[in-house]
């Protein structure tokens, strides 16, 4: 009991991990992907509307007879590669999480679809392939510290083709606006955290210095006690651009969303299309 009041009044160093992780405990698994498979509402997964919106508008704007080979990171059980896939793209898939990638796997060799998957943390990845498109989508970018996404830049462009393009979306600042640290709990008999009666304490922690929130969850059984850090730094424009070009990217764009809509005053959301070159500065718009 002490140590669990020790955990709960303790506010973690900004990006520390919890020893517990949503993409690999043996629950929480099954209950991400039911999520990322309810395409029903924004949840692990846009609405399928959405995603359909996103998946057209990149075909357009980078179509695949000129954009041929496209790597998804972080692409769960498959719903944004397989409709990549039909759109004619020969498409590689990364997660973490081998209970979606498994899910993915199985998608696919049903529908005769052939993408290939690998189940890898993304910023341990060593790729020896080249990419026309890499895609990080549903602001998975946020999720990462300061250190990972300086090393994934790195990493995405040095797996790029000269033409290639990186596609992915962030939250703004403007998404927790007004939203105050809080604790709060609740007990479920069979929930998101356990399959038997759970007490799960729930704190959200701002980090204004970083323009970083943290949702910590404490789930908590008769006969076990987990601790779940899920991080979500937001952007600024100004903020991506020097990032990006520290990295090397040249043509840098931005956008609403993944459906190209332009930007506005109050955003939550916004899109980035940085290329690795001006070759394709025509493709991305010139927003940047």
């Amino acid at each position: 009991m002490k140590k669990l009041f020790t955990m709960a009044m303790q506010k973690p160093a900004l990006y520390e991990t919890s020893k517990d992780n949503i993409w690999s405990d043996p629950h929480t698994v099954k209950r991400m992907l039911k999520a990322h498979l309810d395409t029903t509402e924004d949840s692990a997964t846009r609405r399928i509307e959405t995603v359909e919106k996103a998946i057209n508008w990149i075909s357009r704007q980078f179509p695949a007879e000129r954009y041929p080979t496209l790597l998804d990171l972080g692409c769960g059980p498959g719903v944004y590669t397989e409709r990549f896939c039909k759109k004619g793209y020969a498409v590689t898939g990364v997660d973490f999480s081998e209970h979606s990638i498994t899910y993915a796997m199985h998608s696919a060799r049903q529908q005769q679809l052939s993408i290939h998957y690998l189940c890898a943390d993304y910023t341990q990845l060593h790729m020896n392939s080249r990419f026309h498109i890499i895609t990080l989508i549903y602001c998975d970018f946020g999720v990462l510290s300061a250190v990972d996404r300086k090393k994934l830049l790195a990493s995405v462009y040095s797996w790029l083709q000269p033409e290639g393009v990186l596609l992915f979306d962030v939250f703004l600042p403007s998404r927790y606006d007004g939203v105050p640290e809080s604790k709060t709990w609740e007990i479920t008999e069979d929930g998101f955290w356990a399959d038997e009666r759970c007490l799960t304490l729930h704190d959200v922690f701002r980090y204004e210095e970083d323009n970083t929130v943290l949702n910590r969850y404490i789930a908590i059984t008769e006969d076990d006690i987990r601790q779940f850090h899920v991080w979500e730094h937001t952007f600024t424009k100004a903020e991506l651009q020097e990032a990006l070009q520290e990295a090397g990217f040249t043509n840098i764009a931005f956008f609403r969303d993944m459906n190209g809509n332009p930007c506005g005053d109050y955003d939550q959301t916004m899109c980035i299309a940085a290329c690795k070159s001006r070759t394709n500065a025509t493709d991305i718009g010139s927003d940047g």
